[in-house]
């Protein structure tokens, strides 16, 4: 335990000062009677002062608020409220530029309407204002208007001067999103009967402290409202400082500072640095005022009250203000002790010098008697401190004259063979980290302290209302029961009962009957009258919960010492068991949410259902059959507890980066896919050509052609377009290769145009019209390929996505300069299969992901190894694989271990879009190539070979059709 703060002084120290006490005293009395008279009479005058403050202050707010009140009255009857568009609001200017004239508080006046309109008029009479608002050279208001229309909504400002002439008018686009019904001074007003006022804040435009008022007009469609600016409270505040220090604020009910006596104080940033707003009053800076937010007194009357505070003692109080009962205001004032009390404070000073100067020179005649008193408890107090530092090699042997120093001594050296005793129990407790070993030694140790000759240890389930038998020690032996079953607390003995139920009654004594017993298990026979005298030790965690308890007989000589003893044992036993079961709920906890991630990862597209799952089998298979090699290169493989459970969570979450794949790139089955297949759109402009050649026709036939030439050059056409449209049909389905013929063709199609009439930059997105900008819009009508790569198709890669090569994971990729490129003609022309170079890339960069994630995970120190094996099964050995181009001998052997599962599981399942699933014999085929060309470990793929673990996995997890005959010999021969 930390030791009080302050200063101490020895012992001789204070029998010295005893003598002097009476002395000292008369001193200090008549320098406190002094002092706390003046104090008493400055902290009176404190008192008027305080009320005096609340007072003024109170009637300051009422009269910025009354004006303000009479003029939205008046506001609420006006035409403006009927207006149904700016010029009809415009015509109410005049009577807006009175209202913000004849009340000085106001900053703004307006109107919001329940179609989204909305009309404010605001008084620039600060140079701030004028610059945020842009407002022209001699402009004196500021006209704040939002119309929405059918088809758009228009937001301008404009400015006029002091007789009201316009002096410009601006189109503001970014005002046209403000929405009046959405504010809260439109909802509460909406529903309330009379003027609603909202809590103070930052208005947004002038960065002022104030607050608005708001109430239903006289048409229905509209409300109105005034903001109010409070900057002549702050002014009041400053005025009513009577010291230097002294601190005052005005705050609200959530602690927002709305005025102080340093006004620059009270509004903030917020974390992005850009929207100002109140600063919370424990931000302000004043530690007196923020502990002065937590007390407000709930009257009006200020009690002043003494703070100390970061070493400075403060005279404060802090009341509600009147008249602020819907949103409450409160006044804190403080003033620092060392000016308020400064006179009061010397003449204490003064009267204490006088008083120390006769007691030092009474002082060196005592120590000497005194220091012969104390040298025995130095003595002691240097074996406490040795038993501090857990040194209990030496006994403690100290003589004195005084009895109770004697009588310490002996205490102390009983004390310190209990605390030797004590840890070594702990620490044999605590080295056990095996849950089963632990409750037979838990029950054997403390059978052990307790000098018992019997005991049986229970533990409770969740509820608490049933115990089970963990372990039993009898003639000798300890034993775990065969029978789990638990038992109701009724159905134990009776002294364990009691133990218990009564959480705060510790180690109980008492006699245990013939057919408690047997009840328990227990042979009454083999017990003597003796030893059928029980301790029960009930055992509860820090929640006072029931974890277990335990029952010892035959306890000899158990006094209060020994059961005191016990019973703090009891303590650690019920810490241990609490907390090897939350190691062990934790791990459970843990193992379900990994699983619970592979599981969404592989229900997340339906191509790779069971991946996530079968992967960790099988490198688990291969792990344990190199475990298992009595010969090779891994015959001195082996792991341990730990180690295993670092390949378990590694396998489960060895593609958890694909979280962030989109599916429609890891399912994306034809070429023009993306998130549905863009095929159609070629279909429907192909169609726009036959319907373009049929009207030519008809056109001909007009134009007096003969009807039977033109009809067969109408079906020659079409046939054409039919047989281009079949052959891009047939390129989006991809396949393993695509001719220098066919990508000729392909060029020549896209060259057939089409004329599009309407606009293409209306009704998307705004990320796909950014992308358009990029190239003028042509005019309308455009003709335009079939089969296009237009710029809008370059979907650009983010910075935040390029990895350089001092990256701290080690990643070596080469990394695309798109994100995406769905350019038409680009995808048709890949060559083989359907992903593009963004695609695969996008698609590769799920184990980037999973680094990353892994990376960031707070493992324990036996679970470090877990992002290096998740992480490495994509590397090859010959160093081409990816992310990080590793070879063979910069692997661990279970990254390289989990490669082989990930590609064999790959090869062997049938649920990809992009291909069928490969025979037995096929997938080991493909992966001796690998071998060969330096993709997998060769001496893992002979070990996964010899050790049957293919043929398990295949029995296990593959169809049986699937499932043929392998030629090892031939294959391992091969190499």
């Amino acid at each position: 335990m930390d030791r009080p703060s302050g200063t101490r002084f020895p012992l001789y120290v204070h029998i010295t000062t005893l003598f002097f006490v009476m002395l000292l005293a008369i001193g200090g009395l008549l320098a406190w009677l002094s002092y706390a008279r003046s104090a008493e009479i400055i902290e009176e005058a404190v008192q008027d002062v305080f009320t005096r403050i609340v007072r003024e202050t109170t009637n300051q707010l009422e009269g910025i608020v009354a004006p303000a009140q009479t003029a939205l009255s008046l506001q609420a009857e006006q035409r403006v409220v009927r207006a149904r568009n700016l010029k009809d609001r415009l015509d109410s200017l005049g009577f807006y530029a009175r209202a913000l004239e004849s009340t000085p508080s106001a900053t703004s006046v307006y109107a919001g309407y329940d179609d989204g309109d909305f009309f404010l008029v605001r008084k620039l009479d600060d140079p701030e204002t004028i610059r945020v608002l842009q407002a022209p050279p001699g402009a004196a208001y500021a006209v704040q208007s939002v119309e929405r229309g059918d088809a758009n909504t228009i937001g301008e400002f404009l400015f006029f001067d002091n007789e009201l002439r316009p002096l410009g008018r601006d189109a503001r686009d970014t005002y046209a999103h403000y929405d009046p019904r959405e504010r809260d001074w439109y909802k509460q007003a909406s529903g309330a009967a009379g003027v609603v006022r909202t809590d103070p804040y930052v208005f947004f435009t002038t960065n002022h402290v104030g607050i608005t008022l708001a109430r239903r007009s006289i048409d229905p469609h509209a409300i109105v409202g005034i903001d109010i600016r409070l900057e002549t409270v702050a002014e009041l505040l400053k005025q009513q400082k009577f010291t230097p220090g002294t601190q005052l604020v005005i705050f609200d009910a959530q602690h927002r500072v709305i005025a102080a006596d340093q006004i620059e104080r009270v509004v903030q940033t917020d974390r992005s640095g850009e929207r100002p707003q109140l600063v919370q009053l424990e931000s302000f800076g004043s530690p007196a005022l923020a502990h002065l937010g937590k007390t407000v007194a709930a009257d009006s009357t200020p009690h002043p009250k003494a703070l100390h505070i970061d070493g400075r003692d403060w005279h404060a109080a802090a009341v509600r203000l009147p008249g602020s009962d819907a949103r409450p205001l409160y006044l804190a004032l403080a003033v620092p002790d060392d000016e308020l009390l400064a006179h009061a404070r010397e003449l204490r000073n003064e009267l204490l010098f006088a008083t120390a100067i006769v007691m030092l020179l009474a002082i060196p005649l005592t120590l000497v008697v005194a220091r012969a008193v104390a040298g025995p408890l130095r003595r002691l107090v240097a074996e406490a401190d040795a038993i501090r530092h857990f040194d209990f090699t030496r006994p403690i042997v100290v003589s004195s004259l005084v009895q109770e120093v004697d009588d310490l001594a002996a205490t102390m050296q009983g004390m310190k063979r209990t605390i030797r005793r004590f840890l070594d129990i702990s620490s044999a407790i605590a080295a056990e980290d095996n849950f089963e070993r632990l409750l037979p030694r838990l029950l054997n140790e403390v059978i052990d302290a307790a000098q018992a000759s019997s005991g049986a240890l229970y533990l409770a389930d969740a509820s608490g209302s049933h115990l089970t038998a963990a372990a039993i020690h009898h003639n000798g032996e300890t034993a775990v029961p065969s029978d789990a079953t638990g038992r109701p607390l009724e159905a134990l003995p009776t002294l364990l009962q009691s133990a218990l139920n009564a959480p705060g009654a510790g180690v109980i004594a008492g006699a245990v009957s013939n057919d408690e017993l047997h009840g328990i298990g227990l042979d009454s026979a083999t017990f003597s009258e003796a030893a059928r005298t029980a301790l029960a030790v009930p055992l509860f965690n820090r929640k006072l919960q029931r974890v277990g308890a335990m029952l010892l007989f035959g306890a000899a000589g158990a006094d209060d010492a020994k059961r005191s003893f016990i019973g703090a044992l009891s303590g650690t036993a019920a810490i241990a068991l609490e907390t090897r079961e939350l190691v062990q709920a934790q791990k459970a906890l843990f193992e379900a949410f990994i699983k619970l991630i592979a599981s969404a990862i592989d229900a997340k597209s339906p191509y790779t259902g069971g991946h996530c799952a079968r992967v960790p089998e099988l490198t688990k298979m291969l792990a344990r059959a190199a475990c298992a090699a009595d010969s090779g290169p891994f015959k001195d493989f082996a792991l341990s507890d730990e180690a295993w459970e670092a390949v378990h969570v590694a396998a489960w979450l060895h593609d958890c980066g694909k979280v962030t794949t989109p599916e429609y790139v890891v399912d994306k089955a034809t070429k023009l896919e993306t998130i549905y297949d863009r095929i159609h759109e070629i279909r429907t402009r192909f169609e726009v050509l036959k319907r373009d050649a049929e009207i030519a026709a008809l056109r001909r036939m007009l134009n007096g052609e003969s009807p039977d030439a033109v009809h067969a050059d109408l079906t020659r056409e079409l046939a054409g377009i039919d047989a281009d449209f079949a052959f891009v049909a047939s390129c989006n389905e991809g396949g393993e290769f695509m001719a220098p013929e066919h990508l000729a063709r392909l060029k020549r199609i896209a060259e057939r145009t089409w004329l599009r009439t309407l606009d293409d930059r209306i009704g998307i997105s705004h990320e796909e019209r950014e992308r358009k900008a990029v190239t003028p819009a042509e005019p309308l009508p455009a003709r335009e390929t079939v089969l296009a790569d237009k710029p809008e198709h370059a979907i650009a890669r983010g910075a935040a996505e390029h990895i350089g090569t001092d990256n701290p994971w080690g990643f070596r990729l080469d990394t695309p300069a798109l994100r995406y490129n769905r350019g038409e003609l680009y995808n048709l022309s890949i060559g083989r299969g359907t992903l593009t170079a963004e695609d695969r890339h996008k698609i590769n960069d799920h184990i980037v992901q999973t680094i990353i994630m892994l990376s960031q995970l707070p493992f324990p120190k036996h679970l470090q190894q877990v992002p290096e094996i998740a992480g490495g099964h994509h590397e090859k050995m010959d160093g081409t694989g990816y992310p990080k181009r590793l070879t063979g001998s910069e692997m661990s052997p279970l990254a390289r271990m989990m490669a082989i599962a990930d590609i064999f599981e790959a090869l062997t399942a049938i649920d990809r879009p992009y291909k069928k699933g490969k025979t037995l014999s096929e997938a080991i085929a493909i992966m001796a190539r690998m071998r060969d060309e330096q993709h997998i470990d060769a001496e893992l793929f002979a070990l996964f070979l010899r050790s049957g673990v293919y043929r398990d996995y295949a029995q296990r997890f593959m169809q049986p059709q699937y499932v043929d005959a392998v030629d090892i010999a031939c294959i391992l021969g091969a190499h």
